[in-house]
């Protein structure tokens, strides 16, 4: 596999820190995004500092987003890949969700990959060769009870994944959302630990949560030559969960 200068968002732990992980171990370049704290990107960029740089970045403001996009030219060259994984959770009943709380949540999980693919694209167009990766969630497709304007924000990702497919996978831009359902991270750890978290793992046809590094794996996949035909494509990372009622 041709080793790719990726961008991994959000990669300071959970899923992102899965993925930048997995990345390197392929042989790829990694350049992963934090906002609070660097978290496993420290260990990361110690165990692959060749291949590994950990970037301060908050996606909800442009110039961050441009600062860090500079920063990872200036040590890998353009981004080839990008993933867009860092997101916010926020579990509140509807009736309490105020504008702050939807103009957040819209802002984090959605305008903040906008304005990375935005920043992406026209390196990747003139390359001929890209790959846009949006994490979505299962909550994208099913809908949500506490987490309503999360819900939104993760089906309007999908539905960015499969405008940018139409305008630009002719151009050898490949955007593929992907769409887990439960694996084991800090931002679930309440809700797999409560009795409703319970009884959707005793659900799931697999019959168990999903581990972060099989996220990674995946995306690794994706990267390589199986994911060239995929353009506009919603992959489900659930264990079944998907077709339960």
């Amino acid at each position: 596999m041709t080793a790719r200068t990726c961008l991994v968002t959000g990669a300071s732990r959970g899923l992102g820190a899965a993925v930048a992980e997995e990345l390197l171990i392929a042989g790829h370049r990694v350049v992963g995004t934090w906002c609070s704290a660097p978290g496993r990107l420290d260990a990361l960029a110690v165990a692959y500092p060749d291949t590994c740089a950990a970037v301060r970045m908050d996606q909800r403001q442009g110039a961050s987003v441009s600062e860090a996009m500079a920063k990872a030219r200036e040590r890998f060259g353009d981004v080839e890949v990008l993933v867009n994984n860092a997101a916010i959770a926020d579990e509140r009943p509807f009736e309490d969700l105020d504008d702050d709380a939807w103009l957040t949540m819209l802002d984090t999980n959605l305008v903040g990959p906008v304005r990375l693919a935005r920043a992406c694209v026209p390196a990747m167009r003139a390359a001929r060769w890209g790959r846009i990766v949006n994490v979505s969630s299962i909550g994208g497709q099913w809908g949500g009870l506490r987490q309503v304007h999360y819900a939104a924000s993760k089906a309007a990702l999908i539905n960015f994944t499969r405008s940018l497919a139409k305008l630009y996978a002719s151009d050898g831009v490949v955007p593929i959302a992907l769409a887990p359902g439960l694996f084991e991270t800090d931002m679930i750890a309440a809700e797999l630990a409560s009795a409703a978290g319970k009884a959707k793992l005793a659900a799931i046809p697999a019959g168990r949560s999903g581990r972060p590094q099989e996220l990674g794996q995946l995306v690794v996949s994706l990267v390589g030559p199986a994911g060239d035909y995929l353009a506009g494509q919603t992959i489900n990372a659930n264990g079944g969960m998907y077709f339960q009622t």
